[in-house]
């Protein structure tokens, strides 16, 4: 496994795609205009033309990239805040930007300016998507670490027992669910050569012993179960996720890396 092989893929062969022409404007779409015009208030024609031009973004963008030999099938577009910017959601794959033409693909953070703070323009937009991957997973396929009353919240983070920065947020476990924050772990491993041990953790009958072993360097009996290791990093993908740890809460919001246990207590009460 080679990590983010299928972002690395995608952005050389994008490189090559040949763009298609943007379609004149049809009978059907001068219908859609006068529905506007004489209906308005329903919001009904709005939407018929919003979802008019997502399709067909949808069409060109699978167009080019079956001209390009691209193997990547669309999920949804949803249009950002950016004028004629959409956000591209597709199946085994990072999210991508696209042009309303379809002509323009763009990789990465697209960041907006004139707050305080520097934010992505696509971080409402990527969470609604991340919840719904995040729900959909198995409690037993984690590795949890309840708190010992009711939790006040829930913290999902990818992790890699070979990872330095893993160790030590995992120092700080006994903290973080004192303070009601319960741990769930998602198996990451950041390299073919690490997936080994990550998979003899989850096959292990004890976990949270296992892992702990792995942290400390120990070489664990070799993997004997089917397990989800793989899934889990393949999700991490689809997610953006680059580097271990990757902290998200349950609404699927990426609250960052390595922090103290007072520093995620306040960022999720913030």
């Amino acid at each position: 496994m080679q990590l983010n092989r299928s972002k690395l893929m995608i952005a050389c062969m994008l490189a090559s795609a040949t763009a298609l022409s943007a379609c004149s404007k049809s009978d059907g779409a001068k219908k859609d205009d006068t529905l506007t015009a004489t209906a308005p208030a329903t919001g009904e024609a709005s939407n018929l033309t919003e979802r008019n031009a997502k399709q067909r973004l949808i069409d060109t963008l699978q167009k080019n990239f079956k001209t390009a030999n691209i193997n990547a099938k669309i999920l949804d577009v949803k249009a950002t805040e950016v004028p004629s910017l959409y956000w591209v959601s597709m199946e085994g794959m990072s999210s991508v930007y696209a042009t309303s033409d379809g002509k323009y693909i763009i990789q990465g953070d697209v960041i907006r300016l004139g707050d305080k703070k520097l934010s992505s323009i696509s971080d409402k937009l990527q969470a609604v998507e991340n919840k719904k991957h995040l729900a959909a997973l198995k409690v037993e396929d984690l590795l949890v670490y309840p708190t010992k009353g009711k939790a006040k919240h829930v913290v999902y983070i990818f992790t890699d027992a070979s990872c330095p920065y893993c160790h030590k947020l995992h120092e700080h476990i006994p903290e973080i669910t004192a303070k009601g924050i319960e741990v769930r772990y998602i198996a990451w491993p950041r390299g073919e050569q690490f997936m080994p041990a990550m998979e003899s953790v989850w096959c292990s009958a004890d976990r949270q012993a296992a892992f702990t072993q792995a942290v400390a360097g120990a070489h664990l009996p070799p993997a004997t179960c089917k397990n989800p290791v793989k899934d889990q990093y393949q999700l991490g993908l689809n997610m953006g996720v680059n580097g271990t740890p990757a902290i998200y809460n349950a609404d699927g919001e990426y609250l960052g890396g390595y922090m103290t246990a007072d520093d995620l207590d306040k960022r999720l009460n913030n």
